[in-house]
Order: C-alpha cells, then sequence, then structure tokens
C-alpha cells in the first residue's frame, strides 16, 4: 500500500533525449540543464522581485518616518524631560512607527505616531491604486499625528474647557466626520483669517476667538497661513470626547481632554518644513493650560469663555450623558427581552417534542391563530 501511495506522489522522469547538447552541470552523480526549466525561471524571478520590493519599501519607510523624527528631536528635548523611548522610534509592522513623551507643565504625555503606505507590500499598493481609480473620495498618503494629553482631569473645569473644536483642511473634512465622532459637537465655518482652504469646526464661536487672537507675537491664524505648512496640514483639534462614541457615559478615569495635530509627512528631504506648526502646537498647549512665559494667558482657555458659553458646553454634555444612559438602559431592557422570549421558545419546543404528530399540528395552529389576533390588535391600536 505504501509503494502504491510513493509510486502516485512521485512526479514522472523527464524525458530527456540524449541528443540533449546544451548548458548542463555535472557534479557527481547529480546532473542540472538550465534548459528545462524555462517556467521554474520566471516563478523564481517574480519572487525574487518581491522580495527587493519588499526590502526597498521596508528601509523607505524607516528612512521617512527617523528623518522626520530627528528633525523634530530638538524641540522635543527642549520641551519635555523625557523626549523619547530610549531607543527613539518603536516599530510595529513595516508602516507604523510611535514614540512617546512625558515630563512637561500641563501634559500628561505626547504621542506621537506615524502612517506610512505600505511601500513593502506590492500587492497592498495596487489595491490601494486600483481603489483610488474607482474611489474619487479615497486617498492614501505618509500621516504623522500628534497627541498631546493634558494633565487636568476631563470632568472639572480648569484651565483646559471640556470642548470640541478644530480647524480642518477642507478635503480633509468629510474623512474626519466619519473617523471622528466627537466633531459631531461642532459647526463648521469659515474664518476671514484662514485661507480658504481650512475651515474651523467648533461648538461656540468664542472658543475660536480666544486661540485665534495674538498673544505677543504669537498668532495661530499666521503660522496656519504659511503656504510651506499648508500642503503638509491636515487638522489641529482641541477635544473632550473619545473618537469613537461610547456606548455609555465614560468613568471620568477613563476621559482625557487633548490637542491633536494630525499632518501629511513632508518628504525626507523637506522634513523640518512643518517644524514651525509643531512648535506653535506647544505654543497653543501654553495658551489653552495657562501656562508659559505668552502675556494674555493667565487662567488658560477657560477663563477667557464667556460665563454662558461654559453652561452651554456643559448642558451640551449632561444631555449626551443622559441619551447614552437611556439607550444603554433601553439595550439592555431589548436583551432582556430577547432572552425571554427565546426561553419560552425553548420550553414551547421541548414540549411539543413530546406530544403526538397531531397535537402537534393542533398546537402550532392554535398559537398561529393567537399571533394572527395578537398582530390585528395592534394594528386596530394604531
Amino acid at each position: 500500500m505504501a509503494s502504491l501511495i510513493a509510486q502516485y506522489l512521485t512526479p514522472p522522469m523527464p524525458q530527456v533525449t540524449k541528443e540533449y547538447d546544451g548548458l548542463e552541470f555535472r557534479w557527481k552523480f547529480l546532473t542540472f540543464r538550465p534548459a528545462y526549466f524555462k517556467n521554474e525561471l520566471y516563478f523564481l524571478g517574480a519572487a525574487l522581485l518581491y522580495f527587493v520590493f519588499y526590502f526597498v519599501g521596508k528601509k523607505a519607510n524607516k528612512t521617512k518616518a527617523y528623518k522626520w523624527f530627528e528633525a523634530h528631536l530638538p524641540l522635543y528635548k527642549a520641551q519635555f524631560s523625557r523626549p523619547a523611548n530610549a531607543e527613539g522610534l518603536i516599530q510595529d509592522g513595516n508602516s507604523d512607527f510611535f514614540s512617546f513623551s512625558t515630563g512637561r507643565r500641563g501634559l500628561t504625555s505626547l504621542h506621537t505616531t506615524f502612517t506610512l503606505r505600505p511601500r513593502h507590500d506590492l500587492f497592498q499598493l495596487i489595491y490601494q491604486f486600483a481603489r483610488g481609480l474607482i474611489e474619487l473620495d479615497y486617498k492614501v498618503f505618509d500621516s504623522v499625528e500628534l497627541e498631546f494629553t493634558f494633565r487636568e482631569p476631563a470632568d472639572k473645569d480648569t484651565a483646559v474647557p471640556g470642548c470640541v473644536w478644530a480647524v480642518v483642511a477642507k478635503d480633509e473634512m468629510k474623512q474626519l466626520r466619519a473617523d471622528r465622532w466627537d466633531m459631531t459637537f461642532t459647526k463648521t465655518t469659515d474664518n476671514a483669517a484662514l485661507p480658504q482652504s481650512l475651515a474651523v469646526m467648533s461648538e461656540f464661536a468664542d472658543i475660536t476667538s480666544a486661540l485665534f487672537k495674538p498673544y505677543g507675537a504669537f498668532s495661530l491664524p499666521a503660522i496656519l497661513s504659511q503656504p510651506d505648512i499648508q500642503p503638509y496640514f491636515r487638522s489641529l483639534s482641541l477635544t473632550d470626547q473619545p473618537r469613537v462614541r461610547p456606548p455609555s457615559p465614560l468613568d471620568p478615569s477613563e476621559r482625557s481632554k487633548r490637542l491633536i495635530l494630525s499632518l501629511r509627512l513632508p518628504p525626507s528631504s523637506s522634513a523640518s518644513v512643518t517644524l514651525p506648526l509643531v512648535t506653535a502646537a506647544f505654543q497653543l498647549v501654553d495658551i489653552i493650560t495657562g501656562e508659559g512665559k505668552l502675556p494674555g494667558v493667565r487662567g488658560g482657555l477657560h477663563a477667557q469663555l464667556r460665563p454662558e458659553t461654559r453652561i452651554k458646553l456643559k448642558k451640551t454634555r449632561e444631555e449626551v450623558e443622559k441619551q447614552m444612559r437611556e439607550e444603554a438602559v433601553k439595550e439592555k431592557r431589548e436583551e432582556e427581552e430577547d432572552e425571554k422570549a427565546s426561553a419560552r421558545k425553548k420550553a414551547r419546543d421541548e414540549k411539543l417534542s413530546k406530544l403526538s404528530a397531531a397535537e402537534q399540528q393542533k398546537a402550532l395552529e392554535r398559537e398561529k391563530k393567537r399571533q394572527l389576533r395578537k398582530s390585528q390588535g395592534k394594528l386596530k391600536m394604531r
């Protein structure tokens, strides 16, 4: 039996003619004749091309992320006592890199996250290219995001108010609203101080007024209007809400207030072009928290808002949390009703299984009539 299986699995011997006069390699009892391996050569070439593509793409992504980080590292070192991990950037796969910074007034941490195109994966690149031809709104690019987490608790009225505010590139607005639930709190408006390519998303106008007014030599609209920066700017947002809508109100320990700067990653040769904008983000942190040496920031952003704005912000969050609690209770009640209905059906099926065929038929007809009367009653009530 084993010999039959071995004969079945063994490939047939190649038909080698005695007249073969092509290239041939011999070593002891082994003979290799390349002319008989034409298709295999193509497969080997394709595999070699894929591996070369993999290692070149992997190296390109790593170089691009490290170039940007190295260009901004002196600023990180000036701002934090622990500006980065011991190994610099931490790599997660071949297209994701991140760094953690801590040790600064007003901040718990800064997470710097790189999301690069999968240059190491030829098939993913082909998929992205094909999808871009079909879906006009589909865009892929290298990005870096800086998420500043404020030290102040999210459930208290301190220097950092509980609000949602953002400046967004208009071509990013649709995707931002789809990805970020917290942006649903805002209204979108144009602002005369900004270029036409940017828009403001804010809960109330005086939040924008407070952040856009000049603080000494610092002016956020002037920095955002710089032509060198605009191609790489995606969004700058201040938020006290999670990115994804939670099923129920979060515990205060799970909530945080954050300033998020999202950028397109510039080419490695121009990695420092976004340095003024990242510097401005640190200055904006000081304005919001009331820290630093800039004039007019005492009390932070919370002190600059009108009392009625602070009341409305608090009321909005109370209403959202109330709605979440009501939806959570309703969902739990529906789950309990489904469980009870399932238990009743199981008990009914067990009872039916013990009856004869005729009795089962009668019971099913009675149940059908009962459901019909029930549905007719509901129609009359409407």
